[in-house]
């Protein structure tokens, strides 16, 4: 921790720059739902925002939010689904060490968060992509974001596509991120672009009262009469963070958020006792696909064997080709599969011959020859016995030429974020290192340790449906504070 983040004895505080009952701490999707639910509830609440506009990682991002539970959009789309199908799933995506009681909570007010979305303007479009995809790039909604569909997901859980992108072309992101901006700059919320929080102020309690924050280059202290809520990003910017806590996606070569998710909120939250979770977790992403046809093909790694079902979601087989692959993969593909990747791979190989392929790539003689009959005999018998890919993509390589995509970690673009923060609970309250609430304290988005744990069992979305559900719970409780 920052020595720079060590809260201030609110003793020492001569005077206030402003006052108000809730502090919001960023203005991404985290902070602009918890201070909408604030301003709502008849706090007086004054969000600060380092930038010189509103919108964070979420605006940078595709936009999809993971909701189910049998929302408008599956209904149209044909789509039957329910929380407790939707439960059974995302306790699987949550991924080990998860939080129950959030879950639960996520879950069943999942319906009624896509109603509060579409009331503030939010437009979701009641059609279906069908491929498998990063996200749509069209004007649909509904897709399969995650290892809904695969193995051993497909049987523990029964599928249904929770997806929901927002009604734009192409990444929906800065869409969304203008509709809830707008609707704090409606609600009465007090927003101050270029103020960046600096240290928590506590009093002789221990309950955070305030903050000081540095604007126009000068710290002020701001009160808070009900409490404070951090929203200010995660840590993937960081490489002395990255370095000690997730060294693993030190090897990733394009960082998937704003320059404002530098750790500066977990460090105020240390600074005023919080314990952190979860801060050796990321996700990790290599688009491989679209097109989903590329599914089809085989992830090899250097020795030319199998490490995944390809069918699996980005982050799962990215995961996989940085631990079980040592960041030494490729896909092979025939000439029916190929086709230009979302996010450019280079073609290393292409020959007419399997042998000729592993020629080519250096693999030990006759393995990745091996790997490729094997494959190709239990493909055409329908099955997978290695790793159980569905059906739908099982398929033979059997149209030559023979093509190897680089996805090395050397060779390839590997995005990455951190799952780790603050350590809270399913109300929003941060928790010390003795797992107590911090008074006056609150924390939603990827400056938590939040709803998803593992980025091998992630689903596209949960990070923008964590934020901005658990956003508007820190806002309505921190309001109801007495």
């Amino acid at each position: 921790m920052s020595n720079e983040a060590q809260a201030v004895d609110v003793r020492s505080i001569d005077e206030w720059h402003a006052e108000c009952d809730v502090l919001v701490v960023g203005l991404g999707g985290a902070g602009s739902c918890a201070a909408l639910e604030a301003a709502r509830a008849g706090a007086r609440t004054i969000v600060i925002e380092r930038a010189s506009g509103g919108g964070g990682t979420t605006a940078l991002s595709t936009g999809v939010c993971y909701l189910g539970g049998g929302t408008r959009v599956q209904k149209a789309c044909g789509f039957t689904d329910s929380v407790e199908d939707m439960l059974a799933y995302v306790r699987m995506a949550a991924g080990r060490g998860c939080d129950e009681e959030r879950i639960r909570m996520f879950c069943e007010g999942s319906p009624e968060h896509f109603e509060w979305l579409c009331a503030l303007g939010v437009e979701f479009a009641d059609a279906y992509e069908p491929e498998k995809t990063t996200h749509p790039f069209g004007e649909e909604c509904l897709h399969y974001s995650g290892n809904e569909t695969v193995h051993p997901f497909v049987e523990r859980a029964r599928p249904a596509p929770r997806g929901h992108k927002p009604k734009q072309r192409g990444e929906a992101g800065a869409y969304l991120m203008r509709q809830l901006v707008a609707a704090v700059e409606a609600s009465g919320a007090e927003i101050r672009y270029d103020c960046a929080a600096q240290r928590g102020i506590v009093d002789q309690r221990g309950r955070v009262v305030g903050m000081v924050a540095r604007e126009g280059g000068a710290e002020h202290a701001i009160r808070a009469e009900k409490g404070v809520i951090l929203c200010a990003g995660g840590f993937i910017m960081n490489d002395e963070m990255l370095q000690r806590h997730a060294p693993m996606l030190l090897q990733c070569n394009y960082k998937a958020g704003s320059p404002a998710d530098d750790g500066s909120g977990i460090h105020i939250g240390e600074g005023c006792g919080a314990a952190l979770e979860n801060m050796d977790e990321g996700l990790v992403l290599n688009a491989y696909y679209p097109p989903g046809k590329h599914a089809k093909g085989i992830l090899v790694d250097a020795e030319g064997r199998r490490f995944i079902n390809e069918d699996a979601y980005i982050g799962r087989a990215s995961d996989a080709m940085l631990t079980a692959a040592g960041g030494r993969a490729w896909l092979i593909v025939d000439n029916e599969l190929w086709g230009k990747t979302q996010v450019p791979h280079k073609l290393v190989a292409v020959e007419e011959t399997f042998a000729d392929l592993e020629a080519a790539l250096a693999m030990p003689s006759g393995q990745l020859v091996a790997t490729i009959e094997a494959f190709n005999r239990a493909a055409e018998r329908g099955e997978d016995p290695l790793f159980h890919k569905s059906r739908e993509y099982l398929r033979p390589l059997s149209v030559p030429p023979y093509a190897a995509l680089d996805c090395t970690v050397d060779g390839s673009i590997y995005g990455a974020l951190t799952l780790g923060g603050l350590s809270t609970t399913a109300s929003a309250e941060v928790l010390d290192r003795h797992g107590s609430v911090i008074s006056g304290l609150y924390a939603a988005g990827r400056t938590t340790a939040g709803l998803c744990r593992e980025g091998r069992t992630y689903a596209s979305g949960l990070s923008i449906a964590d934020a901005t559900f658990f956003g508007r719970v820190a806002g309505r409780h921190a309001a109801a504070a007495e």
